[in-house]
């Protein structure tokens, strides 16, 4: 049977152990910005996108190590996002990952400076990773580019920032949580796929379960926001219902919103059942994505 469990402690020492290693030291200077960078790079976190990344490449039959170096580009990348959304001009969260947060620790003007070094670093550690053919070689930084721009995930954020207070959507909370959120998680599982040389067939079906269980993922975080506590989290709760923020639990409450993640989950799995490589722990990521706790 497969273990889940130990396949996330696997996966979680060898992206740590990546990560610490390529991250500039914390001496180097300026040596406050070296700091800031790999107090929030290296503070936790369930290090969801590069698994996807690694799993997708195993699932095409390829070998972990292919997607190595693009997973932790795609996992500092996801750190960046997280300083700024903390930062008072966005969310002004104070707490994330039970630490607190940049802005808090090392002041805004580094903290906005950590998180503009992770995004070049991340394209930097992308362009010495050249796609396999039949792929174009700059394949794998275009798709990070395209996840992260204003097309993407910035485009998310100005969307949800914009959104706070205004009567629920349907169509701006599902525009909202495929940009903001989905965005990056579908194309952590492309760049996996791309990188492990992934079929038409193949790819097209991994894009479909990654920007499945990126909304499924988001709609969780709703919901765990609306019921859990800072304590258990590790960051604010109860702070999207202050903020009227744009979510599927504001518009369809929680049982109607964990009913949504579990249809996105079910349909994203489905997609997995023609791959050459092993899935087992796509599937049950997917399932994680919904019931964990934190």
């Amino acid at each position: 049977m497969f273990d889940l469990r130990q396949y996330l402690r696997e996966k979680q020492a060898a992206i740590d152990a990546a990560l610490d290693a390529h991250l500039p030291p914390k001496n180097e200077r300026p040596a406050v910005l070296h700091e800031a960078m790999r107090y929030s790079v290296l503070a936790g976190g369930k290090r969801l996108r590069p698994i996807l990344c690694l799993a997708a490449a195993e699932a095409v039959g390829a070998a972990t190590d292919t997607a190595l170096i693009p997973a932790i580009a795609i996992e500092i990348l996801h750190a960046y996002t997280l300083i700024h959304d903390d930062l008072p001009a966005m969310d002004d969260d104070r707490l994330r990952r039970g630490k607190p947060t940049s802005h808090v620790a090392f002041g805004e003007a580094n903290a906005i400076l950590a998180g503009d070094a992770l995004l070049t670093l991340a394209f930097e550690w992308m362009a010495v990773c050249p796609a396999p053919k039949p792929y174009l070689p700059n394949q794998l930084s275009v798709e990070l580019a395209e996840a992260a721009g204003s097309r993407g995930v910035i485009a998310g954020q100005v969307e949800d920032l914009a959104a706070e207070g205004k009567e629920p959507s349907a169509e701006l909370v599902e525009y909202i949580h495929l940009h903001k959120t989905a965005a990056l998680i579908r194309a952590a599982v492309r760049i996996g796929a791309i990188a492990g040389g992934a079929k038409a067939g193949e790819l097209n079906a991994l894009t479909i379960y990654g920007c499945d269980i990126g909304v499924a993922f988001q709609i969780a975080d709703d919901v765990l926001n609306a019921t859990s506590t800072p304590e258990v989290l590790g960051k604010a709760a109860g702070s999207d219902a202050k903020r009227k923020k744009m979510t599927y639990v504001a518009l369809h409450g929680i049982d109607g919103a964990m009913k949504k993640a579990g249809d996105l989950v079910d349909r994203a799995v489905a997609e997995l059942k023609n791959l050459k490589g092993p899935t087992e722990p796509l599937e049950a990521i997917g399932k994680y994505v919904v019931e964990r706790k934190i």
